[in-house]
């Protein structure tokens, strides 16, 4: 048996503010972007060089979805972006002024940072030690 995490949803205020930021600031790319309805786009994105997941780009429908853009997980790290180039990525974070919540650590796993994505979502970029990451 075989499973795999295809997709993450992520809340959005708008499609194109946040396809923008994911493909220009951090440097993902746009693997599809499919009209549903009137108001619904099916949007995914993923970092260059993934193949099993994506992230879902989710517009907010109501005032509850509204209300926890940026805070899907109540203050916590949401997501953990993977390198194989820890300084290529912290750089382009930082010349494309995107918000470093925690400078870079070395931990007993590998190097780590914690950066906000255009709405507040804390993520971790981390360039992991052990072998076969």
């Amino acid at each position: 048996m075989k499973q795999s995490l295809a997709h993450v949803s992520l809340l959005v205020k708008e499609y194109d503010e946040a396809i923008e930021f994911y493909t220009k600031k951090m440097m993902f790319e746009l693997v599809e972007d499919t009209l549903i309805s009137e108001n619904k786009r099916w949007v995914l994105v993923r970092p260059r060089g993934a193949v099993e997941s994506c992230v879902l780009l989710a517009r907010a429908s109501d005032d509850h979805q509204r209300s926890i853009i940026g805070n899907q997980t109540g203050g916590r790290v949401f997501l953990f972006l993977a390198t194989d180039d820890f300084e290529r990525d912290y750089a382009n974070l930082l010349r494309n002024n995107v918000k470093i919540v925690r400078e870079p650590k070395n931990e007993s796993y590998g190097q780590v940072l914690v950066f906000e994505d255009l709405y507040g979502n804390k993520w971790d970029l981390v360039q992991h030690n052990y072998p076969g990451k």
